[in-house]
């Protein structure tokens, strides 16, 4: 079996053992799907920061957009910063329970800590599903 018929035989419930304790707020098996598909089709408008170091310049330069954090990232320090950097910049976030799956969706053979999807583009052709997913991500944030 090679690694991508492993990785899409674990299921949903199994990939939820392994996510980190701030993996708040998680989304559920139907919003990671829904996520996903949304990564893949920005992904190929050229509508999304990939990894760490771009998302957070993103978020200090003041873009807008949907983050998505992988919740099975280890060390966890190499992430936690970045939910209070999208409190503190009203942006909404969620976290997804593989980083495979999450790097995956998003084109790249690599795994991926985290993605933010921004629809400032021209092509970005998938608003509807964007802002559907920007709604559920808030409805089930956090209120501090």
């Amino acid at each position: 079996m090679s690694d991508t018929e492993e990785a899409k035989s674990v299921t949903y419930e199994e990939r939820v053992k392994h996510v980190s304790v701030i993996a708040n707020p998680l989304a559920n098996k139907k919003l990671t799907k829904k996520v996903y598909k949304l990564i893949k089709k920005s992904t190929k408008v050229k509508c999304t920061k990939r990894g760490v170091k771009e998302v957070v310049k993103a978020i200090r330069k003041g873009e807008k957009g949907l983050c998505i954090i992988a919740g099975d990232i280890s060390p966890v320090d190499v992430i936690s910063h970045i939910p209070v950097l999208c409190e503190n910049n009203d942006i909404a976030y969620v976290f997804t329970p593989s980083k495979v799956d999450l790097g995956a969706s998003a084109s790249s053979k690599r795994p991926t800590s985290c993605i933010m999807v921004t629809p400032s583009k021209q092509g970005f052709n998938v608003q509807e599903s964007y802002d559907e997913i920007l709604a559920e991500a808030k409805k089930i944030q956090p209120s501090y």
